[in-house]
């Protein structure tokens, strides 16, 4: 059994075929996914979904409830009071996906800091664990998490893509690695596959961010580079080969950490 711990599948790539998604999944024993909210629309989709296919693939679909940096500039006392209520929904197991993105500044900086610590209020609160997006402002979210860090229950860096000094300045503040196809792509990857050694086992979890980041070392790439949850193996294969550890021991810790982490419950 694996733990895919980001997936988008209310992005609409997804639309007409998220039976055969979960289907596929199965098939490749992914068998928990957690649900990506990266707004209060896209985390009443989620929801959605968990609900919807919660007696075919039962406990399978879980979620978070959050808004993205991106996103941050629509953040306001309405949204908050939203994203509280949608947090008590049994399929939310963590709050996000929030955090820093100075890349692209979608969102002007001082909303994405107002939006991020509305939401950390929110996880500290509600006592739920933290699903972080970071881009370029590692010491900036360092900051603001280093000032509440005793209150979070657990918080986790999705995606990491960062430098070995940011890997090692998270670790530090007991937080936990979330892996991506981005560790499998030679073009991108290579100073992520240099450094996934040094995180600690225990505190690493994989994801396929589907359906983006692809991972490149499947043996054929679909035609239309459609990501999903299904593909998580080579994930895990492309961590066990830097790692030069098991395929067998890289999913059996990653599950054992995502189910611990997210509290991952039957759901009535």
């Amino acid at each position: 059994m694996l733990v895919d711990i980001g997936v988008n599948l209310s992005n609409p790539r997804f639309k007409d075929n998220v039976e055969q998604v979960l289907l596929d999944a199965q098939a490749a024993e992914v068998n928990r996914l957690i649900l990506t909210g990266t707004s209060i629309s896209e985390t009443q989709a989620v929801i959605d979904l968990c609900d919807q296919y919660q007696a075919q693939f039962p406990s399978m679909l879980y979620a978070t409830a959050g808004v993205h940096p991106h996103e941050a500039s629509t953040f306001d006392n309405l949204t908050y009071s939203t994203l509280r209520e949608l947090s008590q929904h049994p399929s939310i197991v963590a709050i996000g996906e929030t955090g820093l993105d100075f890349n692209r500044n979608f969102s002007s900086k001082m909303s994405q800091e107002k939006a991020f610590e509305s939401q950390i209020e929110l996880a500290i609160d509600c006592q739920k664990p933290l699903f972080l997006h970071e881009r370029d402002a590692s010491q900036r979210q360092l900051d603001i998490l280093k000032a509440c860090r005793n209150n979070l229950p657990r918080a986790v860096i999705h995606c990491f893509t960062g430098s070995k000094k940011a890997l090692f300045d998270y670790l530090d503040l007991d937080l936990y690695i979330g892996i991506t196809g981005w560790i499998c792509d030679e073009r991108r990857g290579s100073d992520l596959q240099k450094i996934v050694k040094n995180n600690p086992l225990n505190r690493l979890m994989v994801e396929t961010d589907a359906p983006y980041l692809i991972p490149r070392n499947m043996p054929s790439i679909p035609k239309n580079k459609l990501n999903q949850p299904a593909y998580l193996p080579y994930v895990i294969e492309g961590i066990a080969n830097c790692r030069d550890e098991t395929k067998d021991l890289i999913a059996t810790a990653t599950t054992a950490t995502a189910e611990w982490f997210f509290d991952l419950k039957e759901i009535d």
